[in-house]
């Protein structure tokens, strides 16, 4: 059997190998038949597929986190590599493999996330936001290094939610000094915190689907209930206007209401934190799209990017 996989095969190729059921959604085509919209995952990333002519038997058995033998051929739709499957099996063998062999990780090993973590704590001098940072870190520890920062759209693998925020710390830290005005503690603290919710708003890096609370409240609102829970833990004074202000930052860093944030930005951290986030995703989103749109042709459109098709040029590769 092939070592090759997912993005590995060209064109027009057929691949007959082992990979992981991430997403499924059951549809009705015009005819009045059901097929499944898969995306499949392994090693080298995600591809989708339809899966036409499927049994009610088939719908109960290739669920999230199911691993499968796939037998289909690589071709384009739309300027995006798709899957034209010919068969799915549950993946049987002498090898007994765990949806964990399938499923990727963020680019940094997490030993050398967590201990970048711990360094960026002593730049965040305020007692009452170091307390609030280390109290919820250990909180949430290994949620915090092993869950992706989005179902979908950016960071969507193992590590992502602790990759995506050691990114926007790095982007702090080489911010902060061109803008001496900036406090630098109040915008870490935030950058830290910022996401700390979606450890319960997420089910985890495996099959990630969203929980009731995350569909009921989002990671926001929870990122800043867990705030309000650290400040009684650790009895602080929650009208203490340092609590208030790392809690208007973590509220406020989607910018806009219609985005997720109960408030807009009304101090220069919040406002920084939240072009900082943009820019960490949207760079994300370009580069994942890209890569899996063809050299010279346009993707089709991107939800999480406005609905633009990204362009793959020729020349820069």
């Amino acid at each position: 059997m092939s070592d090759k996989l997912l993005h590995d095969y060209n064109l027009g190729e057929q691949m007959n190998i082992p990979v992981l059921i991430k997403n499924v959604v059951t549809r009705t085509a015009k005819t009045g038949k059901q097929y499944l919209a898969i995306d499949f995952e392994d090693k080298s990333g995600e591809m989708e597929g339809m899966y036409w002519g499927v049994t009610p038997e088939e719908i109960e058995i290739f669920v999230i986190g199911t691993v499968v033998q796939l037998h289909a051929t690589k071709q384009m739709y739309q300027g995006t590599p798709q899957l034209k499957i010919a068969n799915i099996k549950l993946a049987t063998g002498k090898v007994d493999l765990k949806p964990s062999d399938f499923i990727t990780s963020a680019p940094v090993q997490r030993q050398r996330m967590e201990e970048e973590i711990n360094q960026v704590l002593f730049s965040i001098t305020n007692p009452e936001w170091n307390r609030i940072v280390r109290h919820l870190l250990r909180k949430h520890h290994d949620a915090f290094y092993t869950f992706p920062a989005a179902k979908k759209n950016h960071h969507a693998y193992t590590g992502g939610l602790a990759y995506h925020t050691l990114s926007i710390v790095h982007l702090a830290q080489k911010i902060g000094p061109l803008y001496p005005q900036i406090n630098q503690g109040l915008l870490l603290a935030g950058a830290i915190l910022h996401d700390i919710g979606k450890t319960l708003e997420l089910s985890g890096p495996v099959g990630t689907t969203y929980t009731v609370a995350g569909n009921l409240l989002g990671h926001i609102a929870i990122s800043d209930a867990e705030i309000v829970l650290a400040v009684q833990d650790l009895h602080l004074d929650p009208n203490d206007e340092n609590i208030i202000l790392l809690r208007h930052v973590i509220l406020a860093h989607h910018g806009l209401l219609e985005y997720g944030s109960s408030i807009r930005p009304a101090i220069l951290e919040a406002e920084v934190l939240h072009q900082l986030d943009e820019l960490d995703a949207s760079i994300e989103m370009f580069t994942h799209v890209a890569e899996q749109t063809e050299p010279g042709k346009f993707s089709e459109r991107v939800y999480a990017l406005d609905k633009r098709m990204i362009y793959h040029p020729k020349s820069l590769d």
